[in-house]
């Protein structure tokens, strides 16, 4: 029976070590127990993420004591992470619920606001042992209800990540370094030789925010480079959306959820795994 776990020290790890934890934003019980399965059978350290979106969509409680439950069945370590979240009362409030990683957005305000903010965050969550998340730069793209353009996206300067985090005490950071929220375009413009000054300056393990559809070449030089975290939001949701759609294409008059639901989870499943195996955390549990 194990409880769900700070991603702290599983993050830590995975910096020291050259690999990194894929983190799965899930929706749906059927997304959450997909994920989970495919880190049992990978062997994968997990981290469980939602969205401020999915959080008002489910409610806290019930997100918390699906992960819970998860966590007490799973032989793997699991954490649960609020992604991207703006309010300090929200995050008190899953705190409390059980969530053991939180991340605190303030990028869009000045730098010393963002300090100030995270470091409000850290001492709160310090008593719990909960992991700490903060972002600078701006990251591209849509997440919920936070939409930067192109044209704003700043990518983090080193100098200011490395008196971040002396400031803050924050556990890990999300430096912009050129992804983007969503599936891209074209290729990812990532800056690699600002991932390294980033890494030679913070001895925290580093975030990867906007995983879905990087080259894999791309994503494996990032972890090489000290990317312990990676995010994976779109492109499970996407999948699972679409293999509802394919199930109704070719199965019109079946209207049993358990059937639907089952055949997106095992395509969520088949995702998480190639994405475990991609970033380096399989038999890392």
């Amino acid at each position: 029976m194990m409880p769900l776990v700070s991603s702290t020290p599983l993050l830590q790890e995975a910096r020291k070590q050259g690999y990194g934890i894929v983190a799965f934003n899930v929706h749906t019980l059927e997304m959450l127990q997909a994920v989970v399965e495919a880190a049992e059978e990978s062997r994968s350290p997990l981290i469980l993420q939602t969205t401020v979106g999915t959080v008002k969509h489910l409610g806290i409680a019930y997100i918390a004591g699906a992960a819970k439950t998860a966590a007490a069945q799973a032989s793997v370590p699991i954490a649960l992470h609020l992604d991207h979240c703006q309010s300090f009362e929200l995050i008190m409030q899953c705190m409390r619920a059980g969530y053991t990683s939180v991340m605190i957005d303030q990028s869009m305000h000045p730098f010393e606001h963002n300090v100030a903010v995270t470091r409000k965050v850290v001492e709160a969550a310090r008593a719990l042992d909960v992991n700490v998340e903060a972002e600078l730069g701006k990251v591209g793209g849509v997440e919920d209800d936070i939409h930067v353009d192109e044209d704003m996206a700043a990518l983090a300067d080193p100098d200011e990540c490395r008196r971040f985090v002396e400031l803050t005490g924050v556990a890990t950071l999300a430096p912009a370094i050129g992804t983007a929220h969503g599936i891209y375009k074209g290729e990812p413009n990532i800056d690699f030789e600002r991932i390294g000054q980033i890494a030679r300056l913070v001895d925290v393990p580093l975030v990867l925010h906007g995983g879905s559809g990087i080259p894999e070449a791309q994503v494996r030089r990032c972890v090489s480079l000290g990317m312990a975290k990676m995010n994976v939001a779109t492109e499970l949701k996407n999948a699972f959306t679409a293999s509802l759609q394919q199930f109704f294409a070719e199965h019109p008059g079946d209207l049993d959820p358990r059937s639907y639901m089952s055949a997106a989870k095992q395509v969520v499943k088949r995702l998480a795994m190639e994405k475990m195996e991609l970033c380096g955390c399989t038999n890392k549990a």
